[in-house]
């Protein structure tokens, strides 16, 4: 089924709003008490009548689920759990019917380590695919090869006894990195975002982006000058390095320009999702030229701090430092504590959402909003034995994950 373009206005996008459904947390339509696309297809009336323009799903491919979805075990299948492909293709006719368009999320800079194509790789040093994923060998004393860390707590390295050398993993141990320098993993990612595209799918969100090539030389991060506290909370020591080996690589740059090449094929979107020590220098290197992102968002907004002088600030830095580029404004997602509750505080009214929702659309760019934002939900909380997010488990008391603002 191949996409035909609704409109002759190459910008559309500038003009839009994007509402995020996290899929396992929306409508559930067979009683397992998960969402499933069924449920979206069936809820598509009520996110159109809300003036949208754009649905960007969270992952629904097949996944162990320990990252929910955005470990990917089969990049061009739906995970049972959501329905089938089959299903998928019924959400886009109807959603196309309604003048909504379709955008997914594409997790490209790692897989799940139950993927075959890690499976494979892990097998010995001598198979079609061992190169596919960052492998390196200890240093004489056992130690990993440098300082990198994970994300979500502890060494970016795991030690594998099969090939008896470390994996790379900037999120969980089960989420192996992608070596994108060997060019049969660009095209196998390549061939994957066509998949979707010849389905009908009108655009892709890049998880991570900035995480997808790393350093050949596998030097150590430096100490940070200032600390990073808009991707990653105080508690985590993440933020005490300066990140300039483990992500945000050149020779991204000439990847996204062949991703944007087929986007443009289909005359569909791509948004970014830039966190990096300085997320705007990113934005604006990854969207300089018209050839690469279409728009990128960052975590600034998604930050405890609410005052009229950071949102001026936020909106000045951008208009100032990334010339070219194109704003997506979020205000909450599936990463962040709920708005309702970051920014209004326990006993938030609705009158103050109506106020954020006012400001975010007001701004010059292309505003993202978040399942229930449009209800004023506020954070659920829940108790630690609850807990089924890793990062949150791993962090707590301080710091409690996603599960308040994905249930």
């Amino acid at each position: 089924m191949t996409q035909i373009p609704t409109t002759t206005n190459p910008n559309w996008w500038r003009d839009a709003i994007i509402y995020q459904v996290y899929p396992r947390s929306y409508l559930d339509t067979n009683g397992d008490g998960i969402g499933d696309l069924a449920g979206i297809t069936e809820k598509l009336d009520y996110i159109a009548s809300l003036g949208v323009d754009i649905v960007w799903l969270s992952p629904f491919f097949k996944s162990p689920m320990r990252d929910f979805g955005y470990d990917i075990a089969d990049y061009c299948d739906v995970d049972p759990m959501f329905g089938t492909l089959a299903d998928f293709d019924r959400l886009v006719a109807k959603a196309h019917g309604l003048g909504l368009k379709i955008m997914i999320d594409q997790v490209m800079s790692h897989t799940a380590d139950s993927h075959p194509w890690f499976v494979e790789s892990r097998s010995n040093r001598d198979n079609p695919k061992s190169d596919w994923y960052v492998w390196a060998d200890p240093l004489p004393d056992g130690n990993p090869p440098n300082n990198w860390l994970s994300v979500f707590g502890g060494s970016a390295w795991q030690w594998d006894t099969r090939r008896k050398q470390y994996y790379m993993h900037n999120f969980l141990v089960s989420q192996p990195q992608l070596n994108f320098h060997n060019p049969d993993v660009q095209k196998a990612h390549l061939a994957a975002q066509r998949f979707w595209l010849e389905r009908g799918v009108d655009g892709v969100r890049l998880d991570a982006c900035v995480f997808h090539f790393h350093d050949r030389q596998l030097r150590s991060n430096p100490p940070a000058l200032v600390r990073d506290t808009s991707t990653v909370t105080d508690v985590n020591p993440y933020g005490m390095q300066a990140h300039i080996y483990d992500k945000t690589q050149p020779e991204n740059i000439a990847f996204l320009e062949q991703l944007r090449a087929q986007l443009d094929e289909f005359g569909a979107v791509s948004i970014g999702e830039i966190s990096s020590d300085d997320a705007l220098a990113q934005m604006n290197e990854y969207m300089a030229g018209g050839n690469k992102l279409h728009m990128a968002y960052s975590f600034n907004f998604l930050t405890p701090v609410f005052t009229a002088a950071h949102i001026r600030a936020q909106v000045e830095d951008f208009e100032r430092r990334v010339e070219e580029g194109w704003a997506s404004w979020s205000v909450g997602n599936h990463d962040a504590i709920r708005v309702m509750t970051r920014w209004g505080g326990p006993h938030a009214t609705a009158g103050f959402a109506k106020m954020v929702l006012a400001m975010q659309l007001s701004l010059k760019g292309t505003p993202c909003l978040y399942q229930g934002d449009e209800l004023a939900l506020h954070e659920a909380d829940v108790p630690f034995e609850l807990l089924q997010d890793p990062y949150g488990i791993t962090f707590w008391p301080e710091f409690k994950g996603r599960d308040g603002c994905r249930t």
